[in-house]
C-alpha cells in the first residue's frame, strides 16, 4: 500500500512494510482484501497485530485508555465520537463513562480495524456504532457530539489534513462540546524500558516529526475556531491539547 510523505527507504517506511508484508500472509487475516475508503492519511492494514504493537508504546493500555477518558471529562448520557478508533479499545472505554444512556461512535479509515472494533464491542456486550468514515469527510449531522476524541491518530495526517479534520470535528460538536486529541512524541533519555519506547515512536513516525507533535497542533485547533485550549504532557511519551466549541454558535 501506498504511505503518503514516506520514502520507501527510510527506516520508518520499513518497520511498516515489513509489517504490512507479515499481516498479508498471517494465517488470520480474514478481512485483509476488505477495500479501504479513499483518505490522504496514512492507513494501519494490519489489524490483527494492532493490539500487540499498542502496548509497545502505551504500557498499560487499560490504565491509558481510562486517563485519556478522564482528560475528556465525558459523563454519563453523553454522545461521543472517536475518530481514529482503530480497534476500538479507547471507544469501550468511553462506553462505560457514558454509560447505558449515553452513544458511542467510533469511526477509522481502515476497514480491518472496524471489523475487529466491531467484534470486541460484542464480546464484550457493548453498544456501540463503528463504521468505516474518514476525518476529511465525517459522515454525521452538525453539533451532534459532546465530546469528541483522537487518540495517537493525528501524527498519522498531513498538515493539510489536519486542519481539514479538526474543522469537520469543530462542525459535528455541538456548541460547548469538547475536543480531546492525544498523541505520542519522542523524547531522549531514560530507562531501558523508556528507551523501547522511544525507539517505537521513532521508527512509528520519525524523531524529528515526533519532536513536539501535540504542540504543533495548538495553532491548528485554534485555527478551527476551538476555544479554551490546554495542553500537557500525560507521561513522557505522550501528551494532549483539548478546547471547546463556543457555547454561543
Amino acid at each position: 500500500m501506498t504511505r503518503h510523505n514516506d520514502h520507501p527507504h527510510n527506516p520508518r517506511t520499513m518497520v511498516f512494510n515489513i509489517i504490512d508484508w507479515l499481516h498479508a500472509h498471517h494465517p488470520h487475516h480474514q478481512f485483509h482484501n476488505r477495500t479501504p475508503v479513499e483518505t490522504k492519511g496514512r492507513l494501519i492494514r494490519w489489524a490483527s497485530l494492532y493490539d500487540w504493537v499498542v502496548p509497545l508504546l502505551l504500557g498499560d493500555e487499560r490504565a491509558f485508555r481510562q486517563t485519556t477518558v478522564a482528560l475528556a471529562q465525558i459523563k454519563p448520557g453523553d454522545t461521543v465520537l472517536d475518530v481514529g478508533c482503530g480497534t476500538g479499545s479507547l471507544a469501550l472505554v468511553a462506553k462505560e463513562q457514558a454509560g447505558p444512556t449515553g452513544r458511542v461512535y467510533g469511526i477509522d479509515a481502515s476497514p480491518e480495524m472496524i471489523a475487529i472494533a466491531q467484534q470486541k464491542a460484542a464480546q464484550a456486550g457493548s453498544n456501540i456504532t463503528f463504521q468505516v468514515d474518514v476525518i476529511e469527510r465525517l459522515s454525521f449531522p452538525d453539533n451532534q457530539f459532546d465530546v469528541v476524541l483522537s487518540s495517537l491518530m493525528m501524527h498519522h495526517l498531513p498538515d493539510d489534513l489536519k486542519s481539514q479534520g479538526l474543522t469537520e470535528i469543530y462542525r459535528v460538536l455541538k456548541p460547548g462540546g469538547r475536543v480531546l486529541v492525544v498523541d505520542v512524541e519522542s523524547s531522549t533519555g531514560g530507562s531501558l524500558r523508556q528507551k523501547v519506547k522511544d525507539i517505537a515512536i521513532h521508527m512509528h513516525g520519525g524523531h524529528r516529526l515526533m519532536q513536539n507533535n501535540v504542540k504543533k497542533l495548538v495553532p491548528l485547533v485554534e485555527a478551527a475556531g476551538f476555544i479554551n485550549i490546554t495542553t500537557d504532557k500525560i507521561n513522557r511519551q505522550t501528551s494532549y491539547v483539548t478546547g471547546l466549541k463556543d457555547a454561543i454558535h
